[in-house]
């Protein structure tokens, strides 16, 4: 048996903190003295101690951990591929929010303002044949990169042929990155059962250059504009017009963005 004081200094912690893991019932000592109170661990509770300070690492709460404490090791092991797959998320968005730090320190390093300016008009946009995919997605990356890849396969299968960019519309009355209905569309040159005719519309329109984790500051452009143009009013759902994709350019920086806005004038 040892003292609360060794057993901290062979598992690297304080004796603080185990007096702590004993108060929430994650690691009790193997002994208490009734008389004085002192706290007695052994060696066989090394291992419980190392999974938990493992678990720890893995980005689990002392809560979450008590409880899965308490699980088999198959049980175990679903929650760590769970958390896994949650942490690989959690470095993809990190690396995004780093790259566009990098970005923005190069650019306040030469002298460029942080805030884009952008050249809102109105213009009549064409009439389009789309072939196209709906699905409820998260608006992230991952899941438009699939919803786009899914598009692309299909639109192959039934032998039709890219005649302009692909463009995304958001559905719905409002912004919800977790859950959104999202219609892919391809502009294509054969009519098919599958195909639709976009009629010509009114647009609010901002071209936007540059990485697409950006491409929300052409929206608030788009916003102050409305906003200091009364006579036009929103008639349908935002479109987002890929007009160089990521296959047509080296960097980020290279990407051109529509966002059109239909409206009509008052």
């Amino acid at each position: 048996m040892f003292t609360i004081g060794e057993f901290s200094k062979f598992c690297c912690i304080s004796a603080r903190m185990l007096r702590h893991y004993d108060r929430i019932g994650l690691l009790h000592p193997a002994a208490t003295d009734e008389q004085n109170g002192y706290r007695y661990y052994d060696s066989s509770q090394i291992p419980t101690f190392q999974r938990i300070e493992k678990l720890k690492r893995y980005g689990f709460s002392l809560a979450e951990i008590k409880r899965l404490l308490t699980l088999t090791e198959a049980e175990l092991n679903i929650q760590i591929l769970l958390q896994y797959e949650r942490v690989k998320e959690q470095a993809a968005s990190l690396t995004e929010t780093l790259t566009c730090m990098e970005r923005d320190i190069s650019h306040f390093k030469e002298g460029i303002t942080m805030n884009r300016n952008y050249h809102v008009i109105v213009m009549n946009t064409p009439e389009q044949r789309v072939f196209s995919v709906k699905r409820t997605i998260a608006v992230k990356a991952q899941d438009i990169h699939g919803l786009i890849s899914d598009l692309m396969t299909q639109a192959k299968e039934r032998g039709l042929h890219r005649a302009g960019p692909c463009q995304l519309v958001y559905m719905g009355n409002e912004f919800n990155e977790d859950r959104m209905e999202v219609e892919a569309q391809l502009q294509v040159a054969e009519a098919h059962p599958d195909t639709k005719l976009l009629p010509q519309s009114l647009c609010v329109t901002a071209i936007h250059q540059g990485p697409l984790e950006e491409v929300h500051t052409g929206y608030q452009a788009i916003g102050q504009y409305l906003d200091q143009h009364p006579e036009y009013q929103l008639t349908g759902i935002s479109i987002e017009r890929y007009l160089k994709d990521e296959n047509m350019v080296s960097s980020a920086e290279e990407l051109e963005t529509a966002i059109l806005f239909p409206v009509e004038k008052a």
